[in-house]
């Protein structure tokens, strides 16, 4: 199933009624935002279809049917679309999965050691750091971003990756891959330095500090310009944040789930909330220009 673009519309042009419509109606779809205009993208086998109901019902109509096949009602975009409508979400998925198998999901320390926020090496049973000063004077720059892509864990390497997918390609949906993977680093910077200066030397890693920072991103920038894409529900919302909560409480690891980096879910929902204020404000007011 082919996605094609059914209608390309000026920003200024309210198109949330007709979007709602088509929720209502269970028609798979999705909005991008591309060279200043707002883009509608369905499946080619009904886009005759929604460019006939725009036609007739373009601020959205709750009382009508839909007079699309009842087959496509029901159609979902299979996987494959999905990968190929988020490839910089799942190249960064993938890399995550990459860097979990070399490293064993942090248990192989000879290859970890690449990957982490301070070069180490092990003597006896101790760990010793290297200073961050003299890694990145050696060059060593992808330290401040790679701890992103270590996992300890399947559980964490799979909750990760799950939240990853689904913040993930909302942003590439709204504002393209290469403003995901640049939110991303940045996320994954702020919330890495985060953890280094709040706990010191030590090994932490994942991507749960971006994945706040996409999650503020969204919800900001959701309450400033509203979008189907940035819509999360609210319940996802309250959830993320209560688990914040309950870590920082250090319940979490009185129970045995072991360390939590607070810092870094703290330092990426800030810079998150950040970009989704300045992203947000940006959207609103080319809307209305």
């Amino acid at each position: 199933m082919t996605a094609v673009a059914v209608l390309r519309l000026p920003l200024a042009v309210d198109l949330s009624g007709f979007v709602k419509l088509l929720q209502r109606m269970q028609v798979p779809h999705r909005v991008s935002e591309e060279a200043g205009e707002q883009v509608l993208w369905v499946s080619d086998a009904i886009s005759e279809d929604v460019r006939s109901l725009y036609e007739r019902f373009p601020q959205g109509d709750p009382d009508q049917q839909l007079d699309i096949p009842a087959q496509a009602k029901v159609q979902r975009p299979g996987f494959v679309e999905q990968l190929r409508h988020s490839p910089m979400t799942a190249l960064v998925l993938l890399l995550s999965v990459l860097v979990g198998a070399v490293t064993l999901l942090g248990d192989n320390l000879d290859t970890l050691h690449w990957f982490t926020f301070l070069e180490f090496r092990v003597v006896g049973e101790y760990i010793h750091f290297t200073p961050l000063a003299d890694s990145l004077a050696a060059g060593q720059w992808w330290r401040l971003m790679t701890p992103m892509l270590i996992h300890f864990g399947f559980l964490h390497l799979a909750m990760n990756g799950m939240w990853y997918w689904e913040l993930g390609r909302r942003i590439e949906s709204r504002q393209g891959g290469i403003n995901l993977l640049g939110l991303t680093l940045l996320f994954s910077l702020v919330s890495n330095y985060g953890q280094y200066l709040y706990g010191g030397p030590s090994l932490f890693g994942g991507l749960s500090g971006v994945l706040y920072g996409l999650l503020g991103h969204c919800w900001i920038y959701q309450l400033l310009s509203p979008n189907p894409a940035y819509r999360l529900p609210r319940g996802v919302l309250v959830m993320m944040l209560a688990w914040l909560a309950l870590c920082m409480s250090g319940l979490i690891s009185m129970i045995g789930f072991g360390e939590i980096a607070n810092a870094a879910h703290v330092g990426g929902l800030l810079v998150g909330c950040l970009t989704g204020l300045l992203g947000g404000l940006y959207s609103r007011r080319k809307l209305a220009l």
